[in-house]
């Protein structure tokens, strides 16, 4: 099942501009391969030119490597810096639409590069519920079932600034079932953000 509350608004590009895709990830890059396979299948007339990370362990950074995509390793430190170090690294690969993939970091969609209507985020919930600062992985999982909900799913939304917030472009639906852990139903979850993810970037930048 899809609900679509799609933004009004598609992202502008002049007719010799590719869609580079800067994704940024601080897990094990499932999302990013995700995307990256979406576009390669044609479904989104886009390219992952390169995924960011904040470690250099994590398993983003071999998966990405192995499927030929870049990845550029922002350190978290010095903290004031770290924004502008991470548009450094977006623009050092020409990249015009961010996908944060698994990223738990706020991501600034304002400054220099002007990011705003240029940069989705997926969470696994369907917000506005378990959504927040400190909400990510078998958290949001864990609470889902600790509140008895009979459903759950993900959702796809413009970055705002602030954590979860943005304008919702596509949310997926899936069923708690009785018996369920958290990696049970991450699992469930999982699934439907393949899917959604790609709905949602054909959504903003075109694709069949």
């Amino acid at each position: 099942m899809v609900i679509l509350d799609v933004a009004d608004r598609r992202v502008q590009l002049t007719p010799a501009e590719t869609v580079r895709i800067g994704a940024l990830a601080s897990g094990g890059g499932r999302t990013v391969i995700n995307i990256a396979h979406a576009c390669a299948r044609g479904e989104i007339p886009a390219m992952v030119a390169v995924c960011v990370v904040t470690r250099a362990d994590a398993g983003a950074v071999d998966r990405c490597r192995a499927h030929g995509i870049p990845v550029a390793v922002v350190a978290p430190e010095p903290a004031e810096t770290f924004d502008d170090r991470v548009d450094a690294a977006l623009r050092a690969y020409d990249v015009n639409f961010v996908c944060l993939a698994g990223y738990l970091r706020r991501f600034r969609v304002g400054g220099t590069d002007a990011w705003q209507g240029r940069a989705l985020n997926i969470h696994p919930a369907l917000l506005p519920d378990f959504g927040g600062q400190g909400m990510y992985g078998d958290r949001v999982h864990r609470a889902v079932l600790a509140a008895g909900s009979t459903e759950s799913g993900c959702t796809v939304h413009w970055v705002d600034g602030a954590y979860d917030t943005g304008k919702h472009v596509v949310q997926r639906r899936c069923p708690v079932l009785p018996g369920d852990t958290a990696e049970l139903l991450a699992a469930r979850v999982f699934a439907e953000e393949c899917r959604a993810y790609p709905e949602a970037l054909r959504q903003v930048l075109g694709g069949v």
